[in-house]
């Protein structure tokens, strides 16, 4: 396949040339500026490619001289209202999550022509092999990019807090433990007069951080009381606060998008990577899939569920068991392996509505699950 696919790469027919028969396969490989496209007849055979601004008005224009077709594009950064465009002039669009589509990121020749060839072969073939996606809603998008932009914010708080507190110790110094929300003000008197000239203004900064944060957090708080009253059952469980919950909720956005609740663990990347060959089936990494985020915040709150200040739950005595069962990394896999199942729990508590059962409530919603 790769030697034919090379063989007329470089061979350009625009398709307003070709006269075809029966259902096309249209492959789009979307850059910042141009959009390859390579058209497939029914036969699998290439009668075109093109190279076509990534611009709506002439995406619009392209796919309107096109017969209705199936579409297929990797998602990205274009790939929402390149998608909604094609989709409303009638034809099939399918999304593709590059992650599954080795064949194109692992390839040893790998240019936009031959990208765009491999998706309209392998969405003619069988579009689940493309593991197709479905993008949120705008709404559900816009509450999503709330958060993202607190996170950043967050992060960049707390790198320079740290960058603050490590050009201080080569003078002898040591600031005193304290939040990140008031470390400007609390760490202002044990400030060597030596390094003010340099800290001052990052402290004026992480002012500005801390209200900012706040402003977001405020934001946050209305839209999850006016539009996602679901949040509300996820933080019965100790320990998980509204950003996690609702940071899950917009995640996986339609709660009835998994056949059981414990298919929220591979669709966060909670789950260990398999590569087993006959006998051999060692111990891997969690696949690390989906939303960097939303898996972040659910191992921080598993943190907090196995530490000290944690109340005695299911999900405790189970991140217990499984740090008790020894071995090189016994507490990262209790802490991945808890918050794994706490996404489960807040998976059922949503789609069951139930009230939230510290002790007990495991078995239960095994069984359920």
């Amino acid at each position: 396949m790769e030697r034919n696919i090379r063989g007329d790469a470089m061979k350009t027919t625009p398709l307003k040339e070709v006269a075809v028969e029966g259902r096309l396969t249209v492959g789009c490989d979307l850059g910042d500026r141009t959009t390859r496209v390579c058209v497939l007849d029914a036969a699998g055979k290439v009668v075109a490619r093109e190279t076509i601004p990534t611009r709506p008005a002439q995406v619009r224009e392209w796919f309107e001289r096109c017969p209705r077709s199936r579409v297929v594009l990797e998602v990205g950064t274009h790939s929402r209202w390149f998608s909604e465009t094609v989709g409303q002039l009638g034809h099939e669009v399918i999304i593709a999550n590059p992650r599954q589509l080795p064949l194109i990121y692992r390839s040893r020749s790998k240019t936009d022509e031959l990208d765009a060839e491999r998706l309209a072969r392998i969405g003619r073939a069988d579009p689940e092999l493309l593991c197709p996606i479905k993008h949120r809603s705008k709404e559900a998008q816009a509450d999503l990019a709330l958060l993202r932009a607190r996170d950043v914010v967050v992060r960049e708080r707390t790198r320079l807090v740290n960058h603050i507190r490590g050009i201080v110790k080569p003078l002898g110094h040591r600031l005193p433990g304290c939040s990140a929300a008031g470390f400007a003000d609390r760490i202002r008197e044990e400030l060597p007069r030596s390094l003010w000239q340099a800290v001052g203004p990052l402290l004026a900064i992480l002012r500005q951080f801390d209200r900012q944060i706040a402003q977001y957090e405020n934001r946050i708080a209305e839209r999850a009381k006016a539009s996602y009253p679901e949040v509300e059952r996820m933080t019965q469980v100790h320990g998980v606060g509204l950003l996690t919950a609702l940071t899950l909720t917009l995640i996986v956005e339609d709660k009835g998008r998994f056949t059981r609740s414990r298919d929220i663990g591979p669709f966060l990347g909670l789950v260990p990577r398999k590569s087993q060959t006959g006998e051999s089936d060692p111990e891997l990494r969690i696949t690390k899939a989906g939303d960097v985020m939303a898996r972040r915040l659910l191992v921080q709150c598993a943190h907090h569920i196995l530490g000290p200040f944690g109340p005695d739950t299911d999900l405790r005595r189970y991140g217990q068991r499984v740090a008790g069962q020894g071995g090189k990394n016994a507490k990262k896999r209790a802490v991945v392996a808890v918050a794994r199942k706490l996404a489960v729990l807040l998976h059922r508590l949503w789609v069951t509505g139930a009230t939230y059962k510290p002790l007990g409530h495991g078995t239960a919603a095994r069984k359920a699950a």
